[in-house]
């Protein structure tokens, strides 16, 4: 299989050249996406010996982590690549572990693999505490959006997919910024796509992250709640009816029910200044306690019908049509050839 390297560029000038050099070795090409850096990674690379394999591309506008990505993914699909692999430029993931990133993926049993740095217990203890406490809560919002129960560290950069799944992505309707590792979860589920962990240590140099935590958790928080909802709509109602969309169905009149039962006896007992009777409490209690359980059920059955099956063993490449579209995307997002002197 032919395996590119997309690397989205954004103050990493001090990493970028070795980064290259090093990706270089795995791949049969590599797109380096300079997204409007400040800091000039594209002059700075053009003056260097680059391997044969690497290609420049360059943002006109600068459209974050997920935008440049895109833009190298659009290339990759036009030149007709068969795995993809997404490698961030600033040196904190280690290239020569592409090989067991994209093995799950030549052996047909995975469409989507990423990192995970929290596997190993010594390589967790030596990772600062903020990102410890970010990544748990960031984890178990993006189980509920995504589906993918089984996976952690949904922030991680150092992913693969398959280029059948990856060319059937509404790629324009993808998250462009921070959002874009949980986003692109998300909608591979809805595709009911494959995603495997792989176990990978964190590298953690003098380098400085771009992410500013404190503007970015309510965004993260409200998006995956967003795709949470979309998720049930999509898979439980609009592409298929089963158990669980009753017991939805049943939780979306239980809870209200039980909450509006119990504010109003609360209220009136407090106007009146009688206590509520047994009777009048065991009928707010009642739909509270059943829908309760069945949250616990619709989870349990969420659990088990994650997607454990390969995808792009099912599917067709696409048709010469819409690769000739994809070509022509690629061509337009492509800087303009400089005149020579």
């Amino acid at each position: 299989m032919s395996v590119a390297i997309v690397i989205p560029c954004y103050r990493v000038t001090e990493h970028i050249e070795a980064v290259v050099l090093d990706a270089a070795r795995f791949a049969d090409a590599v797109y380096i996406v300079d997204d409007c850096c400040p800091d000039g990674t594209a002059a700075l690379l053009r003056e260097r010996s680059l391997p044969a394999s690497a290609r420049l591309l360059c943002n006109q506008v600068n459209l974050g982590v997920g935008g440049a990505t895109i833009a190298g993914y659009r290339a990759a699909l036009a030149d007709g690549h068969d795995i993809v692999v997404k490698l961030d430029g600033d040196g904190q993931m280690d290239p020569s572990l592409i090989p067991y990133l994209i093995e799950p993926i030549v052996a047909g049993n995975a469409d989507y693999t990423k990192g995970n740095r929290f596997f190993n217990v010594q390589d967790v203890q030596a990772m600062p505490l903020h990102r410890l406490i970010g990544n748990a809560g960031l984890s178990f919002l993006t189980k509920l959006a995504s589906g993918y129960w089984t996976i952690f560290d949904p922030t991680n950069g150092f992913t693969a997919i398959h280029a059948r799944v990856l060319e059937r992505l509404s790629l324009d309707r993808i998250a462009q910024r921070y959002f874009f590792e949980s986003d692109m979860l998300f909608r591979l589920g809805t595709m009911r796509a494959h995603v495997v962990d792989v176990p990978m240590p964190a590298q953690y140099g003098n380098e400085v992250s771009n992410l500013r935590v404190r503007s970015t958790v309510l965004p993260f928080l409200w998006s995956n709640l967003r795709n949470f909802g979309k998720r049930l709509f999509y898979n439980y109602f609009l592409r298929d009816f089963s158990v669980a969309s009753v017991q939805l169905l049943l939780i979306a009149l239980l809870l209200p029910l039980g909450i509006g039962f119990g504010l109003f006896f609360w209220w009136r007992s407090y106007e009146s200044g009688v206590a509520a009777t047994s009777g009048e409490v065991m009928l707010a209690a009642l739909p509270l306690i059943v829908a309760v359980q069945l949250i616990l059920s619709f989870l349990a059955y969420d659990v088990e019908a994650a997607p454990r099956r390969a995808l792009h063993r099912t599917l067709q490449p696409l048709s010469r049509k819409l690769l000739e579209s994809n070509r022509r995307t690629a061509a337009r997002n492509a800087p303009p050839a400089r005149k020579s002197a």
